[in-house]
């Protein structure tokens, strides 16, 4: 079955940055120690988490928004477990492609190519097959607001330590944004609009071509 998600309008900046001013103003952003979780939140977080787990494919659009206030834009698509592929749209060009073992960040533009470990990015969490968002382990933090759900996840790795936001619209559960913190502190954020759940995803679509400046 293909569920489009309804309410998920295309976020202009001037909205997602007041929904993060919000968050943000709630003291989201802290980084305090493990939570304890009253029954009431451990019960949402069940909810959330067993929505968030029947998700095997999702495609739509996404805005993201770097550290230094750029914007860019694309499409995506996610089939898990382990396969992720951003697109972006002119003029950027980039595909960040994850196989399900490696993530590709592959720029075009100046021929260049970074692959990461799977297992070592905050990515993790979004495309395993399933994530158990009631464990304080892995819950940093839980924010409600009106509109919106809030779960921050912390992660140390290899790679520097990190943490991922995670937004779920507080009626629906459905995911809507997402922020990645590096570990000086910049904050890239993710949202997505016109949703659809359970498209069968295109094989193609996660595929890492391998750039070889040298290669003919």
């Amino acid at each position: 079955m293909i569920v489009t998600l309804a309410g998920a309008a295309r976020p202009t900046r001037r909205t997602f940055l007041a929904t993060m001013a919000g968050v943000a103003a709630s003291g989201m952003f802290a980084g305090p120690a493990f939570a304890a979780f009253t029954a009431q939140q451990a019960a949402t977080l069940k909810k959330i988490s067993d929505s968030f787990n029947a998700i095997r494919t999702m495609q739509g659009r996404f805005i993201q928004y770097g550290p230094n206030g750029e914007e860019s834009e694309g499409v995506f698509f996610i089939s898990r477990p382990g396969k992720l592929r951003f697109h972006y749209s002119p003029p950027v060009k980039m595909d960040v492609i994850c196989d399900g073992n490696q993530v590709s960040v592959l720029d075009a533009k100046v021929m260049t190519q970074d692959l990461y470990p799977l297992s070592k990015t905050p990515l993790r969490y979004l495309l395993s097959d399933r994530v158990d968002l009631t464990s304080a382990n892995i819950v940093r933090q839980m924010t409600e607001e009106q509109d919106l759900i809030a779960l921050v996840l912390t992660q140390s790795s290899s790679l520097g330590d990190g943490s991922l936001k995670l937004i779920f619209d507080s009626r629906t559960l459905a995911l809507r944004q997402w922020v990645v913190t590096d570990s000086q502190g910049l904050d890239t954020s993710v949202a997505i609009y016109d949703v659809e759940l359970g498209k069968p995803a295109d094989p193609k679509n996660f595929k890492i071509d391998y750039y070889l400046p040298n290669s003919k």
